[in-house]
């Protein structure tokens, strides 16, 4: 773990929130937090300070400036910093409070106290390093898509529960593990999750302690479908996979390779203008895109086998 770190605090116009989560991430930033001041959005993104020099930050202020001019907004404000000997995940996480996402979730921060009441499943999250904190607008299409998901059920069962509790999914690039977790607390029987990031592993298993997920429901590996392959028993009923449209293009065939017919699955991280390269990607494997929705430059498709 580094010793000193970046401080960056981005001052922007609300609308831009998702777009620099985004291009923090792809930085290489380990914590981001936002907060709002006034009519405006105060995002900050942490990373260690020998990860980037200033010709990098300002390289960095000029992705954001681009961005903010592409869909006309205004140019966002960026300040840096040096964290010396500081807690860095203390900084980012006194601004993350819990958030409501879709009808039946509440992402509370492991470190708050429960909420005292509702009707919410309530995610205990303390993501580490890991992408995935509820944060993100791919995240939350995730979750929306996962509670739609559960929620169907065909009148010809009379079991509705039966039916939830005999799902098995796969997680892949599973991060935090909020995706699989999600899918638990919804009802399904098992997860597997997967992700090249040994620390997004470790951080899964983690927050799977945290909500007293039973380790029999969950199977975590370091790696990715052909991993997951090998410690699958039989084809899955649903895959959720929050990444990049590249990745997700490449690794179509393999995910393929572990459905069944009635397999459906839910795909993100994927930029409005990206959607089509991925969906052709889908189709030209069997897939079906059943619904696109949209959360501002982001999609997330939900598909079924055709």
């Amino acid at each position: 773990m580094a010793n000193t770190w970046w401080e960056l605090q981005i001052l922007c116009e609300p609308d831009l929130e998702e777009s620099i989560f985004w291009r923090l991430e792809s930085f290489g930033c380990r914590g981001t937090a936002s907060e709002t001041k006034e009519n405006s959005c105060l995002v900050r993104g942490y990373l260690p300070q020998f990860q980037a020099q200033l010709l990098d930050l300002a390289a960095l202020s000029l992705w954001l400036r681009q961005d903010a001019l592409c869909v006309g907004l205004s140019v966002p404000t960026l300040h840096w910093q040096i964290i010396d000997e500081e807690d860095w995940s203390t900084s980012w996480k006194q601004h993350w409070q819990p958030q409501e996402i879709g009808d039946r979730f509440l992402i509370n921060p492991a470190w708050l106290p429960l909420p005292i009441s509702g009707d919410r499943l309530v995610i205990k999250l303390d993501p580490g390093v890991a992408f995935g904190t509820g944060a993100h607008a791919t995240t939350q299409l995730c979750l929306e898509s996962l509670e739609m998901r559960f929620a169907q059920v065909p009148p010809s069962f009379a079991d509705v529960n039966a039916q939830k509790n005999d799902v098995v999914i796969a997680d892949i690039g599973c991060g935090s593990g909020i995706l699989s977790i999600g899918a638990l607390l919804l009802g399904a029987k098992k997860a597997y999750a997967v992700d090249t990031d040994p620390l997004a592993v470790q951080s899964t298993n983690s927050n799977c302690i945290l909500n007293d997920i039973n380790a029999e429901k969950i199977v975590t590996a370091q790696g990715s479908v052909d991993v997951l392959a090998k410690l699958l028993e039989k084809p899955v009923d649903g895959i959720v996979c929050n990444i990049l449209a590249d990745v997700i293009i490449e690794l179509v065939p393999q995910m393929s390779a572990i459905a069944l017919p009635t397999t459906w699955a839910i795909f993100s991280g994927i930029l409005l203008e990206q959607s089509k390269s991925v969906a052709d990607a889908l189709e030209k494997n069997g897939w079906v895109v059943a619904t696109l929705w949209r959360r501002q430059e982001w999609c997330c498709l939900n598909v079924r086998r055709s």
